[in-house]
């Protein structure tokens, strides 16, 4: 009995030594590959975690130099985050901070550059959608009005469209297209929710066109219908 359960088993070990044999370095190499993406998936998110907590610490220098008013301070620390963290939230929240201070310092044209890194180089739509906006109001104030229409002349994401029609409405209302620029009031008056304070705000710039969207006139086809007759 006991030597028929030894050949039972020399025979399993032989299957089992062939099988190893015949597929032992595929298994092998799929062990490794799986222990590998292993490793490089934990690897890619402790380098996140690790640049994140980084540009954490030098989004805090941006933040204090930008308080203090310390404007060479600003320079240098908003220029480490983008050269080292440019890819980060982190980095698109400094420029935003950075630019704001610097145009209320009277450095429009610190503001501007920080603002066109932003437009350019932001990986959330959000944040380009807010530098294109508020550059556009910095290209508006100098009458720069055709590279102020030209940062709204892309696709913006559809929370921005509102905004977005209101600053061409004000940048063809600069150059007296009143007719024109009150078709753009007309869709952002429309894209806005009725309680959006936007909207009244909106329906101000209409009301000193004319128009009183309110009491059904706002009539964008015939508005650009009209437009086009006008030209």
């Amino acid at each position: 009995m006991a030597k028929h359960l030894d050949l039972e088993e020399q025979e399993q070990l032989d299957e089992i030594k062939h099988f190893w044999k015949q597929y032992g370095d595929l298994i092998t190499w799929v062990l490794i590959a799986v222990v590998g993406a292993f490793a490089v998936w934990n690897g890619y998110h402790y380098w996140q975690r690790s640049q994140a907590a980084q540009a954490s610490v030098m989004y805090d220098e941006v933040d204090r130099a930008a308080k203090a008013g310390d404007m060479a301070r600003l320079d240098r620390s908003l220029g480490d985050m983008k050269e080292r963290f440019g890819g980060t939230t982190y980095a698109q929240q400094a420029a935003l901070l950075a630019a704001q201070t610097y145009y209320d310092q009277g450095n429009v044209d610190a503001s501007r550059a920080a603002l066109s890194w932003l437009a350019e180089k932001a990986a959330d739509p959000g944040y380009q959608a807010v530098a294109k906006l508020r550059l556009s109001a910095i290209l508006l104030e100098k009458k720069d009005y055709a590279l102020a229409w030209r940062q709204l002349a892309g696709e913006l994401p559809k929370d921005f469209a509102g905004v977005a029609a209101d600053r061409r409405g004000d940048i063809l209302l600069a150059q007296g297209k009143k007719v024109e620029a009150r078709v753009e009031y007309e869709k952002a008056w429309k894209g806005f929710d009725d309680r959006a304070e936007y909207r009244r705000l909106v329906e101000v710039k209409l009301n000193a066109l004319g128009v009183d969207p309110r009491a059904g006139q706002v009539d964008i086809a015939a508005s650009a219908r009209s437009v086009g007759a006008s030209k």
